[in-house]
């Protein structure tokens, strides 16, 4: 890891703990978010190759599946990176094409597709500008934090300490807005959302059926029964 590339990591960690330490802010909804029916908010986003792509441009010709991921320290999302890798070709059957929103820059982007071997496009939304628009809130401690020990739940500084040494010994440090809920959202071709499937918690996966189902609806292709 060269020494600019760890200034990068070293920033987003620090970056973690602030929030860590200052609990979450965005656990209510002030406006009603973007539902179906609505037209999808669109935003121009740096990819994890450091291209300036929109979002619009993936739902164009056919429907879009837009993963909202939670930071690439995550346990959670690297669970679901790895069911993507099986659920991908089903989704791509079914006439969607696949693009995932992260919070890192596209440096650090790049890493997580590597290391994940995620072969569709990483969008850098590093302000949280989307995932504000698209309506996805910061989890409370019991969402996001449940399994690990009540100290770090009430967000015991030496008892995260611990935890944070411990997470950089495996090489996946917290990085990022830590109470961030994942989302997923299928938006057809004229820019219309047609699903809106916002975690309830960490590990809240999506059924893929749900997914499938709902892309062959977009797309005329006869779904398996």
């Amino acid at each position: 890891m060269n020494s600019e590339y760890q200034r990068i990591v070293d920033d987003a960690e620090h970056e973690w703990r602030a929030s860590f330490d200052q609990g979450p802010t965005r656990t209510r909804w002030t406006i009603l978010p973007v539902q179906i029916g609505d037209l999808a908010p669109d935003f121009t986003l740096s990819d994890h190759q450091g291209n300036e792509r929109t979002l619009s441009e993936f739902w164009t010709g056919g429907p879009a599946l837009i993963l909202f991921f939670r930071h690439f320290g995550c346990r959670c999302s690297m669970a679901r990176a790895a069911r993507l890798k099986d659920e991908l070709a089903s989704y791509d059957e079914a006439g969607g094409t696949v693009v995932i929103v992260g919070q890192g820059d596209p440096e650090r982007a790049a890493a997580y597709a590597r290391d994940h071997d995620i072969v569709c496009p990483i969008l850098c939304d590093t302000s949280m500008r989307a995932y504000s628009e698209y309506g996805l809130l910061e989890g409370l401690p019991s969402q996001i934090l449940y399994g690990l020990d009540e100290q770090v739940r009430n967000r015991d500084p030496a008892a995260t300490d611990t935890l944070v040494a411990e997470r950089r010994r495996e090489g996946r440090p917290f990085v990022d807005n830590p109470w961030q809920l994942p989302g997923e959202f299928i938006v057809d071709e004229a820019g219309i959302i047609q699903l809106a499937y916002r975690y309830q918690y960490c590990e809240d996966f999506p059924d893929p059926r749900i997914l499938e189902t709902t892309l062959h609806s977009l797309t005329n292709t006869e779904s398996e029964v």
